[in-house]
């Protein structure tokens, strides 16, 4: 009896299964090693697989960051084409950076929040390039939501857009600079209190 093969779409997921695997991993070994302490070996090992297998899904643990990064921003816009309508753009930009925080703290880009240093020039750079590119569609997205006829509606979105995630960057940035000093990091804490800081940004003083 000749032997059963795998379908296409069974072989497919198991390779996602794979990828998604050494991700996580490589999240998990960046948070607790930091990056730069974390090799190659230590992620497939964290992944239950070989070096030669974590080759075929990417060509260096640098190559981890920029997936994970794209996805992220998907989620990010996602969440935000799912904000209630009665939101306000800002509210709806930065609630929906708040409900992808999720899978941003199970995935590799929490090496992020470990000091620049750690993480070579090539992939700051590609990470950088993908905010700018997010801060475009998310500037976009914002645009849309904004009422018709609001003044100076495309600066207007552009400020909300780029004030959102310069608070998340800015989180990013007190988790780095915390961590350096040994001061102890609430990151599910911060990015709350951040937007929170940016809506109280030009209020009224009671």
């Amino acid at each position: 009896m000749p032997e059963r093969t795998e379908g296409p779409g069974l072989r497919e997921r198991k390779k996602e299964e794979t990828r998604r695997t050494l991700r996580e991993a490589a999240g998990r070994l960046f948070a607790e090693r930091g990056f730069a302490q974390t090799t190659v070996a230590d992620i497939a090992a964290g992944a239950n697989v070989s070096e030669r297998t974590f080759f075929r899904y990417f060509d260096s643990k640098e190559a981890l960051l920029l997936p994970d990064g794209i996805e992220l921003f998907a989620r990010i816009e996602e969440a935000f084409l799912a904000r209630p309508d009665d939101d306000s753009p800002l509210e709806a930009a930065c609630g929906a950076i708040t409900d992808a925080v999720s899978y941003f703290a199970s995935s590799s880009l929490t090496a992020l929040a470990h000091p620049l240093g750690e993480i070579r020039e090539q992939a700051r750079e590609g990470l950088s390039r993908q905010f700018q590119q997010f801060e475009a569609r998310l500037t976009a997205l914002v645009l849309e939501r904004l009422p018709a006829g609001a003044p100076d509606a495309d600066l207007q979105a552009a400020v909300i857009a780029n004030c959102a995630l310069g608070a998340a960057r800015a989180v990013l940035r007190t988790l780095r600079d915390r961590r350096t000093a040994g001061v102890p990091v609430e990151p599910d804490r911060l990015l709350p209190q951040a937007f929170t800081f940016l809506t109280m940004i030009g209020a009224t003083p009671s």
